[in-house]
């Protein structure tokens, strides 16, 4: 299943929480996600207001991206359909980031603050304390709890991180990207041979593809903690994918053509970064993300934006 999910920063969002400031623009919202997509007059007769007045809430909703419109015939002329585009919207009153040497920006993302994802079962999140939800069911994956994940599991599909942009904000060009998280395959149980392809996107463009070898479990990871079975999956390999203006590279090690040039970041206030396994994949072995409090590495998914 497939869900969208909407994090701003105060200083960024202003328009969202503009569009959030009104009991009349709130019950247009619920509308539409209890309904489905509307148009302008239906609203208007089910909340019973002017249809001018929903008109004019319709565009602020639309300016703010919290509903998107399709201009469709009917009868006497077109009509204007209105689609909801978030099912959460989460506002982060301070990002985790920090300045680093040689002109470097970095930000940590929990790996259960995932701003979309579509995901088949065998799937399940974890925090360090227990499990997150129920086991195999993709609804889990709304669970507010999932903020506290530390470690994450599916078979195919994605999860999708929105990171602000902060080379943009600070007017600075970048010269490099990296991303660093810990990844394994994932299997019922354990298998240190059990290939998958595990693809990373950046703004919707597939950079490249590393393969796991498998699903570890020899052994328990250094920070996974006690009562997490021994036969499940215990930690990953810690995977750098670095994409520069002459390619991108995992562990430094070129892998596809994918430059920064493609990715157009200049034009985008967030990087959005997408991990999992493809339907299309050669080796659709699952994946496991794992976060603080699990694995051997015991941090979140890791954005270094290098800047000239």
């Amino acid at each position: 299943m497939s869900r969208n999910f909407l994090v701003i920063e105060p200083e960024e969002g202003i328009a969202v929480l503009k569009g959030l400031a009104s009991l009349a623009r709130i019950s247009m919202l619920k509308l539409l996600h209890e309904k489905g997509p509307m148009n302008v007059n239906d609203i208007a007769a089910v909340l019973s207001l002017p249809q001018s007045t929903v008109s004019t809430n319709i565009q602020v909703l639309e300016d703010a991206g919290l509903i998107r419109t399709e201009n469709h015939r009917a009868k006497k002329g077109s009509q204007k359909i209105c689609y909801p585009t978030a099912e959460e919207v989460l506002v982060v009153f301070k990002s985790e980031y920090r300045a680093v040497k040689n002109n470097a920006i970095e930000v940590s993302m929990p790996i259960g603050l995932y701003t979309g994802f579509e995901v088949t079962a065998p799937c399940g999140l974890c925090s360090p304390d227990g499990i997150i939800g129920l086991l195999d069911v993709p609804n889990t994956f709304l669970d507010p709890d999932r903020m506290k994940a530390g470690l994450l599991w599916f078979t195919r599909g994605f999860v999708e991180y929105q990171f602000p942009n902060n080379a943009k904000l600070a007017n600075a060009e970048i010269t490099e990207l990296e991303v660093v998280m810990e990844l394994s395959s994932e299997v019922p149980g354990t298998s240190a041979d059990w290939p998958s392809d595990i693809t990373l996107t950046i703004n919707g463009v597939d950079v490249g593809t590393w393969t796991s070898p498998g699903d570890f479990g020899d052994k328990r990871g250094v920070f996974t903690p006690s009562w997490w079975k021994l036969k499940g999956s215990q930690y990953g390999k810690l995977k750098n994918w670095r994409i520069s203006t002459d390619g991108t590279y995992v562990d430094g090690v070129r892998i596809s053509e994918t430059s920064l040039a493609v990715l157009d970041l200049k034009g985008h206030h967030s990087i959005r970064i997408r991990i999992g396994v493809k339907d299309d994949a050669k080796r659709p072995g699952g994946i496991n993300i794992f976060g603080k409090g699990f694995g051997n590495y015991d941090q979140d998914i890791l954005l270094r934006i290098k800047t000239g």
